[in-house]
């Protein structure tokens, strides 16, 4: 039996949020990530609408993308070859039934977001003209809204880590969490490794994770997303298209490389798992978008589903544990942990380096009390009599 492996933090699951934690923690801390396929980011990260969007989410959520805006604007040197963000814009449209929710949401989003504007229905089928004038009643676009190149920013991640001396373990899914003294011994198919500390970026299975280190779950609740391809309306250029995104979350379709990518927004629960489309998902998500476009939904190219991670205040999990403090959360971004995950790496290695909220994100509004488990330990009563 080979010796164990000896570092300061290990990190558990290398998508999106185990990245950009072993990125930052790794600038002044010995670092190893351990991830359980052949490859990083090949769950949830993978499979990403790959959408910027500071309109999208709870108050925390877009807070925290807010604070992520200017690394992806401008990354650290060497960081990428190309930009991490392209122009795109998010139009969101309304039927007469929705105009209501339409107004309440325009509201909110203007709160954060001063850009954004309200536009007519005629002006919103300029932008797209598959848009059905008999299904639109209402729209408002943020025009900031920019598509992500994901795997840029995952292996930006990655690759700068690795240059910080951290070392990225694949084909080491966990399968046992003990202690050894003051230290974590966490065994896998790839070697047993040995830290002080741990961070649980393990997605979907992050409660599991807990369980086997003997940690309280957080109640993480994965969600199936489903997302499919189809060709672009024939002889028409969908390029500048901006992504549309129906505001009761019943649908939503962009431009992809040529085709469109489309999404009926299902939220159904699922154990982790390597997620699949569902046909009855797909068949839904084209039968919404032949009621509010023109388009003929004929060929499926390819489909997929991954997982979406929340708890139930549909905010993130970031920060140690209150009864173990040197079993630290990651987890629960819920979908938005591509656009999150600047300012949650930095969030992350913050608390593990003894500090508090780094600056730029406590300037958006954005507390320790929004993040850490604590608030999922403590009753709702309690909280709101505090």
């Amino acid at each position: 039996m080979s010796a164990a492996e000896e570092t300061d933090v290990i990190v558990i699951g290398g998508g999106m949020a185990g990245a950009g934690a072993a990125f930052e923690i790794s600038r002044s801390t010995k670092v190893v990530l351990l991830e359980r396929e052949s490859h990083c980011g090949y769950h949830t990260t993978g499979r990403s609408a790959a959408s910027f969007t500071e309109n999208y989410g709870n108050g925390v959520i877009r807070r925290i993308v807010l604070a992520s805006r200017s690394f992806l604007t401008e990354p650290p040197a060497g960081f990428s070859d190309y930009p991490l963000l392209s122009k795109r814009g998010m139009i969101t449209v309304a039927r007469a039934d929705q105009l209501e929710l339409l107004a309440q949401d325009l509201e909110a989003a203007q709160a954060l977001v001063p850009s954004i504007v309200a536009m007519t229905p005629a002006e919103a089928i300029q932008r797209v003209p598959v848009l059905r004038a008999d299904y639109l009643a209402g729209a408002y676009i943020e025009p900031h809204s920019m598509d992500i190149d994901v795997n840029g920013l995952h292996q930006g991640f990655l690759r700068g880590a690795r240059t910080r001396g951290a070392r990225i373990v694949t084909n080491a899914g966990v399968k046992v969490i003990d202690r050894q003294g003051s230290q974590w011994r966490v065994e896998t198919p790839a070697g047993t490794f040995l830290a002080p500390r741990i961070v649980n970026a393990a997605g979907a299975w992050g409660d599991e994770i807990a369980v086997m280190a003997g940690v309280r779950p957080v109640g993480l609740q994965p969600k199936r997303r489903t997302a499919f391809n189809i060709p672009a309306p024939a002889g028409v250029d969908i390029s500048d298209w901006p992504l549309v995104h129906d505001v009761g979350a019943e649908f939503y379709f962009k431009p992809d490389a040529g085709q469109l990518f489309v999404s009926p927004a299902d939220a159904t629960l699922s154990p982790p798992m390597d997620a699949y489309a569902e046909d009855i998902d797909v068949a839904i998500g084209a039968e919404r978008l032949e009621r509010a476009t023109t388009i003929e939904v004929q060929r499926v190219s390819r489909s997929w589903a991954g997982l979406r991670t929340f708890v139930t205040d549909g905010s993130p999990v970031v920060g140690p544990d209150d009864d173990v403090p040197d079993f630290v959360w990651l987890v629960g971004q819920g979908g938005y942990g591509i656009k999150t995950s600047p300012a949650l790496s930095r969030v992350c290695a913050s608390l593990i380096a003894g500090g508090g909220m780094p600056d730029d994100v406590a300037r958006q509004g954005v507390s320790l009390d929004d993040l850490t488990p604590h608030r999922l330990r403590v009753p709702q009563s309690a909280r709101v009599a505090s």
